[in-house]
């Protein structure tokens, strides 16, 4: 029996400019009522991108929400109707200052299923340019650096790359290549 819950009346509690918050009363499948609290995001596309000596290009820029300086994919929120491919390719030039010859789709992540809508596009960047200039959102303050494939999968392994997004892409992009890292423990 596949398991469901049915929408019975919803309220807009918050509207800001990234995400909405929703409350909704819901029928169980057991006939009972409950409350799901939703952030209602237009979600966002990020790209694994290898340069020339096997290097991903990744990111480090402070995350407020996080308390800290993280390294991740470069990526970036949605607009409304926004193509997840489009969004790749236009986050990795700003990010990075970098275009790609081809984009192929990794896969796609819910984060956080239990309460958000927000859906990741993970993309794979394939012919890289010659570094340009990045082209950085007014409130955008990020360095690019470039890790070795196998590093960065050492640094997931290790805990040191906790953004999930940067976690899945670098790990695709390992078991694609075949790199296998042995794990201790």
């Amino acid at each position: 029996m596949a398991h469901f819950e049915k929408e019975l009346e919803k309220e807009e509690l918050y509207r800001g400019s990234i995400f909405t918050l929703t409350a909704h009363r819901v029928r169980l499948e057991d006939g009972g009522e409950s409350r799901r609290d939703v952030v209602n995001h237009h979600g966002g596309s990020c790209v694994a991108a290898l340069d020339g000596e096997g290097r991903i290009l990744l990111v480090r820029q402070y995350r407020f929400a996080a308390g800290r300086e993280l390294l991740e994919l470069p990526a970036g929120k949605l607009e409304p109707g926004e193509d997840p491919m489009a969004a790749a390719a236009r986050e990795l030039a700003e990010e990075t200052g970098r275009t790609a010859d081809h984009l192929t789709k990794l896969t796609e992540i819910i984060p956080t299923p239990a309460y958000c809508t927000e859906r990741i596009y993970v993309y794979e960047a394939h012919g890289l340019s010659a570094p340009g200039g990045q082209h950085l959102d007014r409130d955008e303050f990020l360095d690019v650096v470039p890790v070795p494939l196998e590093e960065a999968v050492r640094m997931v392994l290790a805990g040191e790359l906790p953004d999930a997004k940067t976690q899945t892409g670098v790990l695709l992009m390992a078991a694609k290549r075949g790199i296998f890292p042995q794990i201790e423990g």
